[in-house]
């Protein structure tokens, strides 16, 4: 019998639990002991499911991403216009309400200074960055041709959108009451549809 789905389970385990201690404690008092205690397990067994702690955040990259694709396709629902489809992907990535995780927005902030400090893990975020951006490529695209318009600006519009994206969780995490509860989503969402407009006729 496989012992593979316990070994998932439990790294799994481990890799929420980092997240939950970086949100709250950030990356260096993040120790194995700490995510130990966080996942309710043993230290030897962070260490027999992970070489090391970087390890574990590189898992945690990948983990998240994959999550906030569940989050848009659970917004998405039956949206079939294209337009509908990129406001169900902005809000997904941005608003509040079911599925809003703040500890895993706050962990994503650690992760972006990680990324700057440890090439390990700078690529796994960058690419994460990538397929979010070719994500957004593709549905502003779309919604672009939708509304007869042309979409060689799709590119630029959607490394603006993701910079947007970064920065709001940047300040949710660092300076939160200094920004409109809620506004990040609508925001995002009136740039795209005032840029899509603002795009020449096809």
């Amino acid at each position: 019998m496989s012992r593979r789905p316990n070994t998932d389970a439990r790294r799994a385990q481990i890799v929420a639990a980092l997240l939950g201690v970086i949100a709250r404690q950030g990356y260096e008092k993040a120790t194995i002991q700490a995510i130990a205690r966080e996942a309710g397990l043993a230290p030897g067994l962070i260490h027999y499911h992970f070489e090391n702690k970087r390890a574990i955040l590189v898992a945690l990259v990948s983990a998240m991403a994959a999550a906030a694709r569940e989050r848009f396709e659970a917004v998405l629902g039956e949206a079939r216009r294209a337009d509908e489809r990129l406001r169900a992907y902005l809000q997904a990535r941005l608003g509040l309400g079911e599925g809003a995780t703040p500890d895993a927005v706050a962990a994503w902030v650690m992760i972006g200074a990680e990324a700057v400090r440890q090439p390990e893990v700078r690529e796994v975020y960058a690419a994460a960055v990538a397929a979010e951006r070719a994500l957004l490529e593709t549905l502003l695209a779309q919604a672009m041709r939708e509304r007869g318009r042309r979409a060689q600006e799709a590119p630029l519009l959607a490394a603006g959108l993701v910079a947007m994206i970064e920065g709001a969780f940047q300040l949710s995490s660092a300076a939160g009451e200094a920004m409109p509860r809620g506004y990040a989503a609508e925001a995002a969402i009136g740039y795209a549809t005032r840029a899509i407009e603002a795009a020449p006729g096809a």
